[in-house]
């Protein structure tokens, strides 16, 4: 997309900042700049469509939150305009007490006991995470606790130090990111590709975030939104007389390489994103040698370049990162071809196919069926 080319590529005029891809397609871009008390920040994220939001942080004397206030700011006017206030962050005492301003239009409040150092975090934004390896520069130890806020719960991310300008953090339950520094030990690259994100952040100069800001309105104007990292599917199919519905999360490619590079082969994965994927049939199954009865399920996956396995569990509910591998009904084969054209987002279908049918999990250039007869 020309458009967002442009906006995004550094000028020799404006701020340092951040620049996150997901794939081809930039997600995120934050500027920045110390202030004698903390931290100033701007951030236009474009999921699902673009929000502009300014961040003042005044740091106490371990680093952490003093106060923090968050400022929205209409994408019609871009950071000229005038803000309204979204959320701040107060220390009291051993207490952080967080007010929101909710969806509704309400005020909603709330205390977490303090813990020493603690950042916010931010989802897709990545300056207080500048911060964290900043402050786990100044330790003698390899190895760093960051506590970071969320909601009304603080949790703990390891900073590791591998040498040189290579660290590690780990997100509690996303994964690990790769983090290369620079002699500051601040962030110069972040990579998630292991994690459930899959984010590329880059340090960059001369961004203009009021431009990008901007450019990114008149895209959405456009109907060119960046959309939801991974959308939700419901669809049901109907197949010889038997009823099969399926949900899932479905990300989009963006230009990434899908099977053997952000789905690495022989690892068991989610077979989509966030939740995980649940099938239901109306009737009884066979699956190769697998009878199937009628009924709910979660389905899982080790795609492997000459097929691999598709995992079918009897756990309901749970989300794509909860496996209980002592509740799988059984393991089946599954088929890999490859089709010319691309298939941007993934997709799972139900299909008639010889005498019975077959799943088929379309993504990109890549199709894994799976034959069933019908009882």
């Amino acid at each position: 997309m020309l458009l967002t080319i442009i906006a995004c590529s550094p000028t020799d005029k404006g701020e340092l900042g951040f620049i996150t891809k997901l794939g081809s397609d930039t997600l995120a871009v934050e500027t920045f700049t110390k202030t004698d008390q903390g931290f100033s920040a701007k951030v236009v994220l474009r999921s699902p469509s673009t929000v502009l939001t300014s961040y003042e942080l005044k740091q106490d004397e371990f680093g952490g939150v003093l106060e923090l206030t968050e400022t929205s700011y209409s994408t019609s006017e871009g950071f000229n305009g005038e803000g309204t206030f979204r959320r701040s962050i107060r220390k009291d005492g051993d207490s952080l007490f967080t007010t929101m301003m909710t969806g509704n239009g309400e005020m909603r409040s709330f205390a977490t006991k303090y813990q020493e150092g603690a950042l916010p975090f931010i989802d897709m934004v990545h300056w207080p995470f500048d911060l964290a390896f900043q402050e786990a520069a100044k330790s003698e130890s390899d190895t760093v606790v960051q506590k970071m806020l969320s909601g009304s719960r603080i949790s703990n991310f390891i900073v590791a130090d591998l040498g040189e300008d290579r660290r590690t953090v780990r997100h509690p339950s996303r994964g690990v990111m790769d983090v290369w520094v620079n002699d500051m030990g601040e962030i110069a690259k972040l990579d998630a590709a292991q994690t459930t994100r899959k984010l590329v952040v880059t340090r960059e100069n001369g961004i203009d975030i009021q431009s990008i800001g901007m450019r990114f309105f008149e895209l959405d104007k456009a109907g060119k939104s960046f959309g939801s990292l991974s959308g939700a599917v419901e669809e049901e199919f109907m197949v010889r007389g038997a009823t099969f519905n399926l949900s899932y999360g479905s990300p989009v490619r963006r230009g990434r390489d899908l099977f053997g590079g952000i789905v690495s082969w022989g690892e068991r994965w989610r077979t989509g994103a966030n939740r995980a994927t649940h099938f239901s049939t109306s009737n009884d199954l066979m699956i190769g040698s697998l009878a199937v009865p009628a009924g709910d399920y979660t389905l899982f996956s080790i795609p492997e370049a000459d097929g691999g396995t598709l995992i079918i569990n009897k756990q309901t509910g749970q989300n794509g990162q909860s496996y209980d591998e002592s509740r799988d009904l059984g393991r089946v084969p599954m088929q890999i071809s490859s089709k010319a054209d691309n298939t941007e987002v993934f997709t799972i279908i139900v299909e008639e196919e010889g005498d019975g049918g077959a799943l088929k999990l379309i993504w990109g250039e890549t199709v894994f069926s799976i034959p069933f007869s019908i009882k």
